[in-house]
């Protein structure tokens, strides 16, 4: 189970506040002054205490060593190169779709171009029997002693 020590956003519970040499249980506080430098919007710890003369006690116990909200150089380029290597993760996703489907494509036109040129060759072998066709009737019409008028030629030795 994780504690609030765990979460650096998180607030202590009241009976983990500290207390001062006073031995007032301290008020949680954000500095809003600019100076320190870094420190504006920082949580702390703060005795509630003013005496009499209007004097307050000085006890102060840092919470955050950097405002919420804030992250370090560091930190924010290790989270800008997170998110670089997300994109390129999906960029590379997306361009192994598109080669899958681009493959997909080319072995398609592959096999449109196989049964075109199959059917290509088909109409020329259907053309070609054709041209026979009418080309054996005239080729046999001289060859078994017909004239071209279908008359028996008279063979004279």
């Amino acid at each position: 189970m994780s504690t609030w020590r765990d979460d650096p956003n998180a607030i202590p519970p009241w009976n983990e506040w500290p207390k001062c040499h006073c031995g007032f249980r301290t008020w949680l506080q954000v500095w809003t002054d600019p100076l320190p430098q870094g420190k504006k919007g920082c949580r702390f710890f703060k005795c509630p205490d003013i005496d009499d003369d209007f004097k307050a006690c000085t006890f102060m116990q840092w919470i955050d060593t950097r405002p919420l909200g804030r992250v370090s150089l560091k930190e924010e380029q290790e989270r800008r190169v997170r998110q670089q290597q997300i994109r390129l993760k999906g960029k590379e996703d997306e361009l192994k779709r598109r080669r899958a489907e681009l493959g997909q494509r080319e072995a398609a036109l592959n096999i449109q171009e196989e049964q075109f040129q199959a059917r290509e060759a088909q109409f020329k072998r259907e053309a070609d029997e054709q041209k026979n066709r009418y080309k054996e009737p005239a080729q046999s019409s001289t060859t078994d002693g017909r004239n071209k008028k279908g008359k028996f030629l008279r063979f004279t030795q």
